[in-house]
């Protein structure tokens, strides 16, 4: 049964209707004026992209010399530290040249000490030849007051006249056989004569490309693209596979060409990738913005008094760098898709800075033990050929065969000769 009804009643529920509009339309309001807020305090310094990816180094490994592949000692996803040898090719041919080159030295050394000992032969002549000289002049002016009373003849005055003649040319013969010695020694001693330079040069060489043989990991990190395989034949340049380092990686985020305009150097990027979902956060900073490597983002229709034309709009990579602490607890591969958030309230900076690396950059130290035990080879071999000096050597070592002296005094505890034996290498 309908309830009927009354004017007042009609009044009542209108003003009820109309304060809930009211409150509907100050509800709408206030919501409007809090996003406003919201935006104009935080949304519009915001520049966000989904178009973002996980980028970093890969370090390829390539031969720096011709040879066989024999041994391999990793395989792709495995991790390696910074040194661990990778790959080994024969070294018969390497091990061969050394040799030729440190017995060259060798012999080599004991040609130039010949040399200091022929000068020093060549002054005791010159000695003598001075002697024998005065001797002949002291004889000369002798006979000449001999020769003035008539006490002599004529001949034995001109013998002694020639036999002086003759010492002085003795004398200067010896004097110019001195210097010629001479010029091929002083300013130097042994390990410093030119021979001896050229020919530790040659050990050095033959060596580093004995060392070569080992292909060792430059830097920390994840194998990647193993193509060789044993037996290959291998030439300088061949990349062989690649090392990882993912503590080193950024992210590469991909904007549009309208977001750059508020976007800075230094400014703080929050990122999340797909992998870990919204649960893990990184905190990032624009390290830098790809200079002519734009892509094409899309085509878009737009109207003119002519028709419809298209419109080309590019996004450009913008590097951000990621903290190591937060890599750390939570790795990133390369490739790895992510989302990044650009708060643009800085803006003070200029919008593409002339940025310098104030660090030395990448750099590995892996090789240098090669050339500090070519030089303490080099070392060891003109000590071991120089007997004054080699005597000073500890008598273990003076009294071991020429090889293993060489390893007691030259042997590196890193590099070529610590892993040339490595067992780490094998066959997969």
């Amino acid at each position: 049964m309908n309830t009927p009804t009354t004017p007042d009643t009609t009044i009542a529920t209108s003003r009820l209707r109309r304060r809930w509009l009211t409150l509907g339309l100050g509800g709408f309001v206030l919501a409007g004026l809090v996003y406003g807020a919201y935006w104009a305090h935080t949304l519009r310094y915001r520049q966000s992209t989904t178009d973002a990816y996980v980028s970093g180094n890969i370090v390829q490994i390539t031969p720096q010399i011709v040879g066989t592949v024999v041994g391999i000692g990793v395989d792709d996803t495995q991790f390696v530290q910074a040194g661990t040898p990778l790959v080994r090719l024969d070294q018969a041919d390497a091990q061969v040249a050394l040799d030729q080159a440190e017995a060259e030295l060798g012999k080599t050394v004991r040609e130039v000490r010949t040399l200091y000992a022929t000068s020093s032969q060549l002054q005791a002549l010159v000695d003598q030849r001075q002697t024998d000289l005065a001797m002949a002049r002291e004889d000369l002016a002798r006979r000449e007051r001999l020769g003035a009373s008539g006490a002599i003849s004529g001949e034995e005055l001109q013998h002694a006249r020639d036999t002086a003649r003759s010492a002085a040319a003795a004398l200067q013969s010896a004097e110019q056989q001195l210097r010629a010695g001479r010029a091929r020694t002083d300013g130097t001693d042994v390990k410093d004569h030119p021979d001896v330079r050229n020919a530790a040069a040659q050990v050095r060489s033959a060596y580093l490309t004995y060392s070569r043989t080992i292909l060792p990991a430059p830097v920390s990190g994840f194998i990647a693209k193993r193509n060789v395989q044993l037996g290959q034949r291998v030439s300088p340049g061949l990349p062989l596979m690649a090392v990882v380092p993912l503590d080193e990686v950024w992210v590469d985020a991909n904007f549009k060409e309208p977001q750059l305009a508020a976007m800075r150097a230094g400014q703080p990027v929050l990122l999340t990738a797909d992998l870990y979902g919204r649960s893990v956060t990184y905190h990032g900073t624009v390290a830098g913005f790809g200079a002519g490597t734009g892509s094409v983002f899309s085509l878009l229709p737009a109207q003119n008094a002519t028709g419809n034309w298209i419109k080309i709009i590019q996004r450009v990579p913008v590097r951000i760098a990621l903290d190591a602490r937060e890599l750390a607890a939570n790795p990133l591969q390369i490739g790895l898709s992510m989302r990044a958030e650009v708060d643009t309230h800085d803006r003070s900076g200029p919008r593409l800075p002339q940025l310098a690396r104030k660090d030395a950059g990448y750099a590995t130290d892996v090789f240098a033990a090669n050339d500090l035990t070519a030089e303490q080879r080099v070392r060891a071999i003109i000590l071991a050929n120089e007997p004054a000096r080699a005597a000073a050597l500890p008598s273990q070592v003076a009294g071991q065969p020429p090889r293993q002296r060489l390893a007691a005094t030259a042997a590196p505890s890193t590099g070529i000769a610590a892993i040339a034996h490595a067992s780490t290498l094998r066959t997969p």
